[in-house]
């Protein structure tokens, strides 16, 4: 295993697997601030060259963080495919990303070769890929999901709802969540973020949801995204829950600073199916996103990116309905530009494709990023284009309890008309039903909630 190359005279020469990794990568805020990144352009491209000669046996025999150290490497070790990396495991890196660019490659081919790579495999081919190649090789996969309805399926996109309140106000939630239906946006799941997490508030506002959907027959699913421990004491109760939420991060430091552990997720799982209001087989709903292990301080010396590479490592055991990044929510210190945003949404979509994911992105910022709109509409139809299963939508764009910019209900239906996409196939049929969608367009009764004054 070599760990050094020479450009214009110049030895670069690297500490580990780890290292090379970490300076192998596009610029990012978050390795800057963790002192982990490459220093120059000369760097960057000599750890690029040192990876892509790299076996999968050499990465696969080097983890960034040992098996012993951490819960998520024993995760992604122990569910591993054994036949399937066997089969695979003298490529090199580059071999890898040349035969995932095949045009004979497809995406079978690459749903199948997945489950024989760890995720710092995946990392590792994903940053010798331009962003063309990442939409290119992601367009190849699609990854379908059922828990009420199907995720996935060709021809659709999908939005998740998320009519969030500074105070959980019913109301308040009300007018957006009726909205955002009016818009076409819901068919991936209505999902609030509450203010407060606790059984009571949790209860209240998923007996809500269960409410609402029912009396308007709306197919699709539920979900308040509490902690995964008020949630699972909410179904010992009895509530009406659809999905189970949790963040979750790439080091098993950072989801102890969750509050979490891969056994808590383990009960989560196995409850969700023996007692949520779902049929499933696909119950479990996550979010990630590049930085949150720098963010805590626990990023055990890797770069983001494998980290998030490594959070799918680990959700790839619970056969998620919906995986959602949120690279952009954290803020400059971990992706200071739009630039770093987009390279971040579209490495992320890759690579949770890869490890047989159904994959979501949320192209967000925040105001004190070096981003803006046009950033984050470039990043939408990027990431459309790339196939991603679905995308946020939050009242005029601007989260009011999370204080971030996301897609809003106009945008969900702008990426759905220009790319020629429906919404899920019986959520169409409701809107139909409604008034609100009419051969895959909507109509002039979009955005008129009197509609459910009925």
């Amino acid at each position: 295993m070599i760990l050094k190359a020479k450009i214009d005279g110049a030895i670069y020469a690297f500490d580990s697997v780890r290292d090379v990794l970490a300076k192998a990568g596009e610029e990012k805020s978050g390795d800057r601030l963790a002192n982990i990144g490459a220093l120059t352009a000369g760097e960057r491209v000599a750890a690029k060259i040192v990876l892509s000669q790299l076996t999968l046996e050499d990465i696969y025999n080097n983890p960034v963080i040992p098996y012993e150290k951490d819960e998520v490497t024993r995760v992604i070790y122990d569910d591993l495919n054994k036949t399937v990396y066997r089969k695979h495991k003298n490529l090199t890196i580059g071999e890898l990303r040349d035969l995932i660019l095949d045009h004979g490659t497809t995406g079978n081919d690459l749903t199948n070769m997945g489950r024989g790579l760890t995720s710092e495999m995946i990392a590792g081919v994903a940053k010798l890929m331009s962003s063309m190649d990442l939409v290119y090789a992601s367009q190849k996969m699609r990854h379908q999901a059922h828990c009420k309805t199907t995720i996935g399926k060709p021809g659709t996109l999908a939005f998740r709802c998320q009519p969030n309140h500074p105070t959980d106000s019913i109301p308040g939630i009300m007018a957006s969540m009726k909205e955002g239906l009016s818009y076409g946006s819901g068919d991936a799941v209505i999902g609030i973020n509450p203010v407060e997490d606790n059984i009571e508030n949790y209860t209240r506002l998923i007996e809500m949801l269960a409410e609402f959907i029912d009396k308007w027959q709306i197919p699709t699913q539920n979900c308040v995204l509490a902690h995964v421990t008020t949630q699972m004491a909410a179904l010992e109760k009895g509530a009406p829950i659809c999905l189970v939420f949790q963040s979750i991060a790439g080091t098993q430091k950072a989801n102890e600073a969750f509050g979490i552990n891969s056994k808590m997720l383990d009960e989560a799982y196995s409850l969700a199916l023996r007692q949520g209001a779902a049929a499933g087989p696909n119950v479990m709903y996550f979010e990630t996103g590049q930085g949150s292990e720098v963010s805590l301080g626990c990023h055990d010396g890797v770069d983001e990116m494998t980290l998030e590479a490594r959070c799918y490592g680990l959700a790839r055991r619970y056969q998620p309905f919906m995986l959602n990044n949120v690279s952009g929510f954290i803020g400059p210190e971990t992706l200071y530009s739009g630039r770093e945003v987009i390279r971040a949404d579209l490495e992320d979509l890759f690579m949770g494709k890869l490890h047989g994911l159904p994959m979501g992105i949320a192209p967000c910022y925040t105001n004190h990023m070096r981003a803006d709109q046009n950033d984050q509409e470039l990043g939408s139809i990027l990431c459309t284009l790339a196939g991603a299963n679905f995308f946020m939508g939050v009242p005029g764009g601007d989260d009011v309890m999370l204080n971030y910019q996301d897609t809003s209900f106009h945008d969900d239906a702008t990426l759905r008309e220009m790319m020629g996409l429906r919404p899920i196939a019986e959520f169409e049929k409701w809107l139909e039903k409604m008034g609100f969608m009419e051969n895959g367009r909507l109509t002039p009764k979009a955005g008129d909630l009197s509609v459910f004054n009925g």
